[in-house]
């Protein structure tokens, strides 16, 4: 495979609507939990007494690039310091993590793992030269401790063996030495065989299992491709097969699995993680470099501007452990859980719902989706992503204007330093391509660039709303990446509280969304109606949509899940109208923080 190489924050920086978007994270959660949550404020990965295994890595996965994108010099140098205070504890035989000598044995290999991955991260946004010595310290004494037996991959470190490769990749690429074949050798040999749980995934049991927890099955679906070259085995697109399966018994609209924490079958009122949504964002972005493969990006794009956005409030300060295609409340259950493996507040908005994992690893989806909107390997340059975005490198300047989703129109401004193939990227679903006054198919366009040449080019294309059929004898409305859902008004019951020595405090609090509005409907008719408006200055408001879709829709009597007052149920009780038929206007799913997505037809 010839693969993509990505950029780094200072050759690519967003724009736009997506800098915005980045602004609001930064403004949020994912720039301030260093100052609110003990996890991350007081980890003992700086010295301090709070948890000192995944969390605080997580949070720099995403705290970094989110830094540097935004050229943020306060978080850059609160970034520094964390980095610095990890480094400090670094033993003499390389081990990093914040652990006794004598419980290396018990401590779970997943943080060694994790480390690495987030300093390669920090070493191609900072270009810090301590770093690369540091990861090859790391993984020497992780290979020695492997090879000889003191180390064998259990729990998390099993499952996740294949995102060592981050960082085997990145140093192997430096020195070649061989040793570090041998470590990947030994990874795949004692980590988990996913393509050997593939029957437990067709019918999902409701217990917690290792083999079908969703984060573990996001971001298994990238392990081929990171893996195969140093493994020196053939690439075969394993991750077909298998993101086929997991779509045929366990896929939303939205391109995701439900998994609450662990897979949780064909069902509109069972949960995803929000773990789970940032790294299979990882694994396509990851799966379109090393492939090329125009599919994943593809998918990618309806992740990103669905679930992700859907998770969050619009401040992004609070976010939901769990996310639900049909979701009208976000209310506590009284009594047992509706989730198969997570308890009865994962789907409140809030600032650890249910777990902590979120509140860590969640940062990495915007600002990671952004370094990804270009892509080069030698003398080419792609346009994977068509969002608003500034490239500017020693052979070529890019600057992309659009409001993409939103709007399909693209202005894209050039500069060619050093002779160079650019290509744009244009969606399978384009309909009526137009590049610079011209129909063309819909298909990449690549333009070869000479040094010293500009020029200006402009790129439009139509997207038409449709309804796609669901499981159970449901509907979703589809246009373009975005998929559209009945939103559902809510006001918001705030709880500010301690538990376990977490403060919850404005703005850092939970929430419950307890629905205002109708949401008991069947779509009436096959007519569908776009409307894009400006984007307001959240991109993706509850409120204030950048585009809706207008549909003919019938009240229906629904009714609630046996034994819940506050979930609507898996299948209406009944598709006969109960009232007059109405248009009403569809919300993106990622504005619709309540909402129904999966909807009957009559």
């Amino acid at each position: 495979m010839e693969k993509w190489q990505l950029y780094t924050t200072n050759e690519i920086k967003p724009s736009g609507w997506l800098r915005r978007q980045l602004e609001i994270q930064a403004e949020g959660l994912g720039g301030n939990l260093h100052k609110v949550w003990r996890d991350v404020r007081d980890s003992s990965w700086i010295g301090g007494t709070a948890e000192g295994w995944e969390r605080v890595p997580y949070w720099l996965d995403g705290f970094v690039p989110l830094a540097y994108l935004l050229e943020d010099e306060e978080k850059i140098a609160v970034a520094k310091r964390y980095i610095d205070a990890i480094i400090a504890q670094q033993k003499a035989d390389g081990w990093i993590c914040p652990c006794e000598d004598d419980k290396r044995e018990s401590y779970d290999p997943w943080a060694i793992i994790l480390i690495t991955k987030t300093l390669t991260v920090y070493y191609e946004c900072s270009r810090d030269e301590r770093i690369p010595k540091i990861i090859y310290d790391v993984l020497k004494n992780y290979y020695g401790l492997l090879k000889d037996g003191s180390l064998k991959l259990f729990s998390w470190g099993k499952f996740r063996w294949f995102e060592a490769f981050v960082a085997i990749n990145f140093i192997y690429g430096r020195c070649k030495e061989e040793w570090l074949i041998d470590l990947a050798q030994i990874l795949k040999t004692q980590g988990a065989d996913y393509a050997s749980f593939t029957e437990m995934w067709k019918h999902p049991l409701a217990w917690w299992q290792w083999e079908t927890h969703i984060v573990n099955l996001a971001m298994m679906l990238k392990y081929e491709a990171v893996s195969c070259e140093l493994l020196g085995e053939e690439y075969t697109d394993v991750a077909e097969e298998l993101r086929t399966l997991l779509d045929k018994y366990n896929g939303t609209p939205v391109g995701l699995f439900t998994g609450d924490e662990c897979l949780s079958g064909l069902s509109a009122i069972q949960g995803t993680e929000l773990c789970a949504v940032v790294e299979q964002m990882y694994s396509y972005e990851l799966l379109y470099a090393y492939t090329g493969d125009r599919k994943w990006a593809e998918r990618l794009e309806v992740l990103t501007f669905n679930a992700l956005p859907a998770t969050f409030s619009d401040d992004m300060w609070a976010h939901q452990y769990v996310q639900m295609s049909n979701q009208i409340a976000a209310k506590r259950f009284p009594g047992k859980s509706l989730f198969g493996t997570n308890g009865s507040e994962a789907h409140l908005f809030g600032l650890e719902p249910n777990y902590g994992c979120c509140t860590a690893n969640m940062h990495q989806g915007w600002p990671k989706f952004a370094l990804s909107a270009f892509m080069h390997r030698e003398g080419e340059v792609v346009n994977a992503l068509p969002i608003p975005s500034v490239l500017d490198t020693e052979e070529l300047f890019v600057s992309l204007d659009t409001e993409y989703p939103f709007k399909n129109q693209f202005c894209y401004t050039l500069r060619a330093k050093s002779d160079v193939s650019f290509t744009i990227r244009v969606p399978s679903f384009a309909q009526n391509v137009v590049f610079d006054g011209k129909r063309l198919p819909t298909e990449d366009i690549t333009l070869a660039l000479k040094a010293g040449e500009e020029s200006t080019h402009t790129l439009s294309f139509d997207v038409s709303p449709y309804i796609e059929a669901r499981p159970h004898e449901l509907n979703t409305v589809k246009c373009g990446s975005l998929v559209f859902s009945i939103p559902v008004s809510y006001e918001k019951k705030m709880y500010e509280y301690e538990k376990n020595g977490v403060e919850r405090k404005f703005p850092f609090c939970d929430y419950e969304y307890l629905p205002t509005s109708e949401w008991s409907y069947a779509l009436c008719s096959d007519e569908l109606e776009v409307e894009r408006r400006d984007i307001s200055s959240y991109p993706f408001s509850s409120t204030e949509p950048a585009v809706v879709v207008k549909a003919r829709v019938a009240p229906i009597d629904w009714g609630y899940q046996d034994g819940y007052n506050s979930v609507c149920a898996k299948v209406p009780n009944s598709t006969e109208p109960v009232g007059e038929a109405r248009e009403i206007e569809l919300y993106p799913y990622g504005n619709a923080k309540l909402r129904v997505t999966e909807i009957p037809k009559i």
